[in-house]
């Protein structure tokens, strides 16, 4: 067998997160695996050197002209693989996937990140998919937002937990609060900083850190300045391995308003960190978090909601331990190995 991932760039998000994750383990498996980059260059994890990587053009800016281009230059590439099965994250991604293999017959597989909601071009997306061989979703929610004829298509796989992962932290916490994830609206950092606003009255000491990068950096900064807790909020930028810094945090925190699964909630659930997230559509969450239990669901843009979790496990030691333990639960249910075998299965069986 033979991979070839499509996506946009390489960047730390969470979509790439599982690229690589992926793309390793499946060359460790003697499976020959391509990345092919179309709008960028950057490369934000590592990857084994028998992983080769393909660039072939920049953004487009919105060019009808470069567009076409960059389905040349796909096209050129999958005329020199036609052995590989493409895979392809992303809707718009899937859509010029499918547009430059036209009359190749090659396989393709497409897979959804995130909210189908949030995506603006539904007819493009509705193409792509209904001309791929299988469309790999992460929620059941997001399944069942699509027609029956892409529904046929489809099957769910979860996010695969790193098996680099610590092992479960059991010590003294931190009195941290911590989120991670690109510097973007769909994050809503905005209301995570509001509700720790109010939090820092009853737990001052607190330090809240914001890992990741994005447009908003700057406006989140003067935001926290502007709310006074700008000595208590550190921007740590992007971190490739950033779960040994977590792992004794107080807290986790997701604040999005729509999520897929995110890669981050479960690692900080997998070392038995105590978290917090909206139940942001489509479902992902819900699916690891079972409310009260191994972790606070709040919806989706309450800040006191998401102030009342935080100071939950704030004030009381035996509930944050209690739920970490749970959490920790994570690491079997979306195992690496269980991920790859699914992942497997699908591309064997088209």
């Amino acid at each position: 067998m033979k991979i070839m991932f499509i996506i946009p760039r390489m960047v730390g998000g969470g979509a790439e997160r599982v690229i690589s994750v992926l793309s390793n383990e499946f060359v460790n498996r003697q499976i020959g695996v391509k990345i092919l980059m179309t709008a960028g260059c950057d490369m934000a994890y590592r990857l084994d050197e028998r992983i080769e990587v393909m660039q072939i053009g920049g953004r487009t800016g919105g060019s009808i002209f470069k567009r076409i281009e960059r389905i040349i230059r796909m096209r050129k590439v999958f005329k020199q693989n036609r052995d590989y099965i493409l895979v392809a994250f992303e809707p718009a991604t899937a859509f010029f996937t499918c547009l430059a293999k036209v009359g190749l017959h090659m396989k393709q597989v497409s897979s959804e990140r995130n909210d189908p909601e949030s995506f603006p071009n539904k007819k493009i997306r509705e193409y792509a998919y209904l001309h791929s061989d299988r469309v790999v979703f992460q929620t059941e929610d997001a399944m069942r937002y699509f027609p029956k004829d892409i529904q046929k298509r489809g099957t769910i796989i979860v996010n695969p937990i790193t098996e680099k992962l610590p092992e479960v932290y059991t010590g003294p916490r931190k009195r941290t609060v911590v989120a991670a994830g690109r510097l973007e609206e769909q994050k809503n950092h905005v209301n995570l900083l509001y509700a720790f606003k109010d939090f820092l009255i009853k737990f001052p000491d607190y330090i809240l850190h914001l890992y990741g990068q994005g447009s908003l950096e700057q406006e989140l900064k003067d935001l926290a300045d502007r709310l006074g807790i700008r000595k208590n909020v550190i921007f740590e930028g992007f971190h490739e391995s950033i779960l040994n810094e977590i792992k004794d945090a107080g807290m986790y925190v997701l604040s999005s308003d729509y999520e897929g699964i995110s890669n981050s909630l479960l690692e900080a659930m997998g070392m038995g960190m105590p978290v917090v997230s909206t139940d942001c559509p489509c479902g992902g969450s819900r699916m690891c978090i079972q409310d009260g239990v191994n972790g606070f669901l709040v919806p989706v843009g309450q800040v006191d909601a998401l102030r009342d979790a935080m100071e939950k496990l704030a004030g009381s030691e035996e509930l944050a331990v209690r739920m970490g333990r749970e959490a920790s639960k994570v690491r079997e249910r979306f195992s690496l190995q269980s991920v790859v075998k699914e992942w497997l299965e699908l591309l064997n069986e088209i």
